[in-house]
């Protein structure tokens, strides 16, 4: 291994000048991260700043237009079967089938990743996001915030490295919310490597070893969650995104 491969491995994400454009309006302008495995990251910005782009080309469904992305020191671009194996994603969309059941869409999916002990790991799954008493009703038949819980039960199934959480909390009551929250508390257990968007000051705080604020395609702001607290952050993410506008 050489000198530039063994550096880029230290890191569980590593994007270099990562940019996207739809003709001549620019989503992204030089977004340039690294992460260690385990840390979770929480990207903060108004609508339209980026946010969802970035996730989309960091869990391979979108190209960027120029920059790379290395995850657990691969390029995306060379090798997107074996990444998607270490990855997957949350979002308001729950990429679930509604005419099947709990238990049937993640057998689908479990097949799909060759989850070894597949049964073992679906009761696994299934007790984390308090979902057993469930787990044979049709998903079109569950509240939005069971649906979410399903949707992470999903995306854990074949323990990932690295999860990327698009909004989970879109559409979802004070009450659902909570839950949401208290299994995503412990999501990057095991040393997962996480990368949350989300207009939740307050729960993205709670959540995030580091924040991150993006507004027109750059970050614009970055500091460990850990040294600000809710009374900080606020003022902070006015500054950065409205003063700018």
């Amino acid at each position: 291994m050489n000198k530039d491969t063994a550096a880029a491995a230290t890191w569980a994400i590593e994007t270099r000048g990562l940019e996207k454009s739809f003709g001549e309006h620019y989503a992204l302008r030089g977004i340039n991260l690294k992460m260690s495995r385990g840390e979770c990251l929480v990207v903060f910005g108004p609508n339209g700043a980026g946010k969802t782009t970035l996730l989309k080309i960091l869990s391979t469904l979108m190209k960027p237009s120029a920059g790379s992305v290395l995850l657990d020191g691969i390029d995306i671009r060379d090798k997107p079967a074996q990444i998607r194996r270490k990855i997957n994603l949350v979002s308001h969309q729950t990429f679930l089938y509604d005419n099947l059941t709990v238990y049937e869409n993640l057998k689908f999916y479990g097949k799909m990743y060759d989850v070894a002990d597949l049964e073992g790991r679906i009761r696994e799954v299934t007790a984390w996001v308090q979902l057993e008493p469930r787990l044979h009703d049709r998903v079109g038949t569950l509240s939005r915030g069971l649906q979410q819980r399903a949707s992470i039960a999903r995306a854990v199934l074949h323990n990932p490295s690295i999860l990327f959480l698009d909004e989970p909390e879109v559409g979802l009551d004070p009450h659902a919310s909570a839950m949401v929250r208290d299994v995503l508390g412990s999501i990057n257990s095991g040393n997962r490597t996480v990368v949350m968007t989300t207009h939740n000051l307050e729960w993205g705080l709670e959540l995030g070893d580091r924040i991150a604020i993006i507004d027109r395609g750059k970050i614009v702001y970055e500091a460990s969650g850990h040294e600000l607290n809710r009374a900080d952050l606020r003022p902070i993410y006015d500054r950065y995104t409205h003063k700018l506008r």
